[in-house]
């Protein structure tokens, strides 16, 4: 098969599988349905509540899948084998764009057991290189939970407050965020401390070292040294430069209990990956250990598809009846090896094409 005649998320599919099981990750796969209680018990860890259920021949309310990590988790047994498999496979949710119900290709992976340093840094890792797989433009953006946590806790205890607080760092809204540190009669330090956190955005030194110098808190400063090892680690990869701190994405600490990460790739608006550690959900499930891992949405990829698409070709190459033969096969075979979309023509094309590579001047 001609991979350049499969869709963008098709062939992501393929390289994706192949960089996981280099990694030791296993294929797992499960039903298109699943009792429907799975997600109305857990339905805070869902992007959405809204689930397509029927009634089965034996009267059970079942559920077209909107999820991938809860069945991967009701099906994990025990947690004292580390457990690490990857899937492929289609969830049934409401697109955002749309407010409709959609089939969403997804694929993802999952690290499930005695989670540790070294399983965060890999499941980082493997989310940057998926991006990598998608577009060489790319962004990963990390942040940790329970440092965010810990940071807020050093600024109040007031729950509404520092749910107020939350929100408005998730938009970086510092000027909200300073008529709220008035109206509360915070102190310099504890304003500080605010505006620190919305700045804490970009390079992980950077960042670590303004949060450092602030933070009080035992377990905050054990949170920025592990994050310090991490980025440590992860610049040994070649890829830590699209690798970013951005404490904006910590606000969600229901679901996740820890480092959160998300992917971001140029000509798509919203985050193509979502993922971190999520030790929270097998404890609401009853399993012991910890968890990692995250998702593709390759339904996303369409919209690269459809910026493709403003060009019917790439390329064309002009040629006139005195122009050798084996200039023309150059020509083409130079853009074909790129990865490009070309023809060989003698007049242009009533096509839309990026580039033209002109040989009428050539002659034997």
């Amino acid at each position: 098969m001609d991979e350049r005649l499969l869709k963008n998320e098709e062939k992501a599919v393929f390289a994706l599988r192949a960089l996981y099981q280099n990694y030791g990750y296993l294929p797992f796969k499960m039903s298109k349905f699943e009792e429907y209680d799975l997600y109305a018990y857990n339905k805070e860890f869902l992007v959405s509540d809204r689930v397509i259920t029927f009634t089965d021949t034996d009267g059970k309310l079942m559920a077209l899948k909107p999820d991938v990590t809860l069945s991967i988790v009701k099906n994990t047994q025990s947690a004292k084998e580390k457990r690490k498999v990857f899937y492929s496979e289609n969830v049934y949710r409401v697109s955002e764009r749309t407010n409709q119900f959609k089939e969403i290709m997804q694929t993802g992976l999952e690290c499930i057991g005695e989670i540790g340093l070294y399983d965060v840094f890999e499941a980082v890792l493997l989310a940057a290189k998926s991006l990598d797989v998608i577009s060489e433009e790319f962004v990963l953006s990390v942040a940790d939970t329970v440092l965010f946590e810990a940071v807020l806790e050093e600024i109040t205890a007031d729950k509404k407050v520092k749910s107020a607080l939350a929100v408005l760092l998730a938009d970086r809204n510092r000027d909200d965020l300073a008529r709220v540190c008035f109206e509360n009669g915070f102190t310099k330090e504890q304003t500080e401390k605010v505006m620190v956190l919305a700045s804490a955005y970009g390079d992980a030194e950077k960042v670590l070292a303004a949060l450092k110098s602030v933070c009080a808190s035992v377990q905050a400063k054990e949170k920025i040294e592990e994050l310090k090892t991490l980025f440590a680690l992860l610049g040994e990869s070649g890829l830590a430069g699209k690798i970013r701190l951005d404490f904006s994405l910590a606000s969600n600490s229901a679901y996740y209990s820890g480092t959160v990460f998300k992917g971001y790739v140029k000509g798509i608006p919203e985050a193509v990956l979502s993922g971190g550690r999520y030790d929270s959900l097998l404890n609401r499930m009853g399993k012991a250990g910890g968890a990692v891992g995250f998702a593709i949405y390759l339904d996303l990829l369409e919209q690269l598809e459809q910026t493709a698409k403003a060009y019917d070709i790439d390329c064309v190459v002009l040629y006139s009846d005195s122009t050798p033969a084996h200039s023309i096969v150059k020509a083409v075979q130079g853009c074909v090896e790129k990865g490009e979309r070309v023809q060989a023509q003698k007049e242009l094309p009533a096509l839309r094409y990026k580039t033209v590579i002109d040989l009428r001047g050539e002659k034997a």
